[in-house]
């Protein structure tokens, strides 16, 4: 704990706004992207924008997964929830999504089966527990929940365990990351990298975006003088002309991520198209089983139709999670959209920016 508490040391602190203080004076405005929704939560949990000076900017990126999954594919989920002798299993912060035709809370309301677990590993004991059930897992997330993932599939497998298979939503950053660029629509100068998933993937993953981008990104961890350091690196970048990648959280991430892990990923999937909310479909940018565990795929082995599917009225996650619009500025927020009563995703999720906005605003 003593070694956790020195990231969250007040002088510490102070001594790293005052250094972004001295180093943004007279360098204009400047904004940066944090990807990371456990940045976001952070940031505004311990109010690090009142830290900053007022030509620096911080804007949440689409880096939430539950936030990011497509209306379509909650649709999906709520389907499967609806089938007979199907278990449907997922995180808890999946539960509250609203889809087209309601959510996992509501399809257990109304007697399907839907569990909450806190591993993909409880999620193939269940169905162990439960032979004469199909236990759907939800595989939603990053790289930083693929390879638990992968590991139950190919775990199942080796155990002839017939009844336990994954809807796999999982997605990519780095692509998520390009497009957000590609698009345009927001003006960044830096990113701060997402630690946990670049703890999987390595801070070089990020090369690309001083390299093709011009942009300065730093990895960072989650206590506030991760944060903070991140944010000097970023802004020494820009005043220095001179973009690179920083790795801010050296004590959990290398420049080559986790072989192990990566590995697990690379054996169980393999890299599609997919559909991100806000961003469409990103080439490249999902995760789906290789051909040899087809078996284990639930949308293949349930014979899973397309749905048709329609965004929530007036909601506009999408453009919070592409980062042009900050969560306050949606006409939901706090009054038709609120963490009890959610109509977008983002309001749902711990990681979701208007979540994080919504409860964190008095501290952020």
């Amino acid at each position: 704990m003593r070694y956790l508490s020195d990231f969250r040391d007040a002088a510490a602190c102070a001594a790293l706004a005052e250094r972004i203080r001295r180093l943004a004076h007279g360098a204009g405005e400047m904004q940066f992207m944090e990807f990371c929704g456990g940045h976001t939560h952070a940031i505004a949990r311990h109010g690090l924008r009142s830290l900053l000076p007022e030509n620096v900017r911080l804007v949440s990126g689409p880096g939430c997964p539950v936030c990011v999954s497509s209306q379509g594919d909650v649709d999906r989920a709520v389907a499967l929830a609806g089938r007979d002798g199907v278990t449907v299993v997922t995180f808890g912060d999946m539960m509250q999504v609203p889809g087209s035709e309601g959510s996992l809370q509501e399809a257990r309301a109304l007697g399907a089966d839907v569990r909450v677990v806190y591993s993909p590993a409880d999620a193939l004991r269940l169905a162990v527990d439960c032979p004469g059930r199909q236990v759907v897992f939800l595989g939603v997330g990053f790289e930083t929940t693929a390879p638990a993932v992968a590991a139950t599939v190919l775990q199942a497998q080796r155990q002839g365990i017939t009844n336990y298979s994954v809807l796999s939503l999982h997605k990519l950053t780095p692509p998520a990351m390009r497009a957000v660029l590609d698009a345009g629509e927001v003006r960044l100068d830096g990113v701060i990298g997402p630690g946990h998933v670049s703890t999987v993937i390595g801070a070089g993953a990020w090369r690309f975006l001083p390299e093709e981008h011009g942009l300065g990104c730093a990895v960072a961890g989650f206590e506030p003088a991760d944060l903070l350091l991140a944010v000097a690196e970023l802004v020494r970048m820009v005043v220095e002309g001179r973009p690179e990648v920083a790795n801010c959280y050296r004590r959990s991430v290398s420049d080559g991520g986790n072989s192990r892990a990566l590995a697990v990923m690379e054996q169980a999937f393999q890299v599609v198209d997919a559909d991100w909310r806000g961003l469409g479909v990103v080439p490249a940018s999902g995760l789906h089983f290789r051909p040899e565990l087809a078996d284990l795929d639930a949308g293949a082995r349930l014979a899973l139709p397309k749905l048709e599917s329609r965004e929530p009225a007036g909601c506009r996650c999408g453009e919070v999670l592409r980062g042009v619009l900050e969560p306050s500025q949606c006409p939901l927020f706090g009054s038709a959209c609120t963490p009890e009563s959610p109509v977008g995703p983002c309001m749902v999720s711990t990681e979701g920016a208007c979540s994080a906005h919504y409860l964190l605003r008095e501290a952020g």
